[in-house]
């Protein structure tokens, strides 16, 4: 299957009706409101779209790929299909009169419908969304491709649809890097926003830790003991290069990377106690940001890269700081609390994500740069720890530890939607947003 933006992956992407385009301007679904409200929507069965004797799994695989991928981002309901009405229209073309009235009846607000034809070695898929309120076709799309490649044409059309309803895209581009223990050593793998498609990364037999994405998504920083010191690596994830970039005796660990893949932010112990610095990824010099008699690591950039947040002990226990990117008017964020780290800024610069305790548990706290009263999302009887953004903004993955077991799991930035994106009987770690990846 081609699509223009994927030009290496898809075969042919094409717009047939002139009001898809105009649904772009028309955003239906404010999805930055505090209301948790999932938005129901049908998903019809798929049709041939000319005779067959033998449909095969195509009709409901099509419907409950879509499914499925809906419900993932979080915004929303599937309805069930058992409250379908009985609608000779199936494929639901822009011309036939499909009965909008029987769908708001079982309390849908939207509609999916298509159909697909293969011929050989070739199959061609048409998508269309409805707003059955208005009784209005929202968008609609044609693919030609491989039949391997309808997971793929799925995928795009489900991006149509966010993008009609919300302007902005979904994150099925994505990958989650984690940490993940067992047999006395851990290594980074990856995962799909989706939770499908794990692979491993690194393969160090020893302790490997803190996994960072560049802004590009082609590097991935982090520190391994693989020659017995915490040292810094960086792989390069198009050819699988590793080198090393900062093996000073003592901590090496990444914190985030300039929007040009120039500069890494790094702690080092190298001038005894831990202290931040910014590193020339080329050539390895360094740039000291702080100097002080206490504890500082974690730092993390601004989007505009104007600011760094940081973790700091100088005022007798773990909380969050800012400071200017060379390092001076630093100042403490967190005022509540005993124990606040593992700050991330959101994509957007507006927000603080961090972890601190609450009565001996950790769990996710938002906060204003500027300061003020924080807001915390998690509550449940367990550590909730190392919080990442989605590149849009509006999800966080995190760490979850209770009863000796630990799973990674995402959410969106209210608190809503939680789910599950790994878990397996070793322990995770560390979770870390990709990039949308092209």
């Amino acid at each position: 299957m081609r699509n223009l933006q994927h030009p290496a992956i898809l075969i042919l992407l094409l717009l047939l009706l002139s009001s898809s385009g105009q649904a772009y301007g028309k955003v239906y679904i404010d999805i930055d409101s505090p209301v948790s409200q999932k938005f129901p929507i049908a998903v019809a069965d798929f049709t041939p779209l000319r005779p067959v004797a033998d449909k095969g799994d195509l009709p409901a695989w099509f419907s409950d790929t879509i499914s499925r991928n809906l419900i993932t981002t979080g915004y929303f309901n599937v309805l069930d299909r058992k409250a379908y009405p009985a609608d000779p229209n199936q494929a639901g073309g822009a011309g036939e009169n499909i009965r909008f009235v029987d769908w708001t009846a079982i309390g849908a607000e939207y509609l999916v419908k298509g159909g697909f034809q293969t011929n050989g070695r070739e199959l061609v898929t048409e998508f269309r969304l409805f707003d059955v309120v208005r009784g209005e076709l929202v968008v609609e799309k044609r693919y030609i491709g491989k039949p391997e490649d309808r997971g793929q044409m799925v995928i795009q059309f489900v991006n149509e649809i966010l993008r009609s309803l919300t302007g902005e895209v979904g994150l099925f581009d994505t990958r989650i890097a984690f940490v993940r223990k067992s047999e006395g050593s851990a290594d980074i793998y990856t995962i799909n926003y989706d939770g499908s498609d794990l692979r491993r990364i690194t393969d160090n037999k020893t302790l490997t830790l803190a996994p960072r994405w560049s802004h590009d998504g082609r590097f991935l920083a982090f520190t391994s003991y693989r020659d017995g010191n915490p040292d810094l690596y960086i792989r390069d994830l198009e050819n699988g290069s590793t080198r090393k970039l900062s093996y000073y005796r003592g901590l090496n660990l990444p914190g985030s990377w300039s929007r040009d893949g120039g500069r890494l932010l790094v702690t080092l112990s190298r001038d005894g106690n831990q202290e931040i610095y910014d590193m020339d990824v080329g050539n390895s010099l360094l740039r000291r940001l702080t100097r002080n008699f206490a504890i500082d690591v974690s730092p993390a950039r601004s989007p505009d890269e104007r600011r760094v947040a940081f973790v700091s002990n100088r005022d007798g226990s773990p909380q969050i700081y800012v400071m200017d990117a060379d390092g001076g008017n630093v100042r403490r964020l967190t005022q509540e609390g005993n124990y606040n780290t593992s700050p991330a800024w959101s994509p957007k610069g507006k927000r603080i994500a961090y972890e601190g305790s609450v009565n001996g548990r950790f769990q996710i706290f938002l906060i204003d740069p500027e300061g003020g009263d924080p807001q915390q999302l998690t509550f449940n009887e367990a550590d909730h720890e190392s919080p990442s953004w989605s590149p849009d903004g509006r999800c966080l993955a995190y760490r979850v530890q209770v009863s000796g077991r630990s799973r990674i799991e995402i959410m969106n930035v209210g608190g809503q939607n939680v789910r599950v994106l790994y878990e397996g009987n070793d322990d995770c770690q560390s979770p870390f947003w990709s990039p949308h990846l092209r």
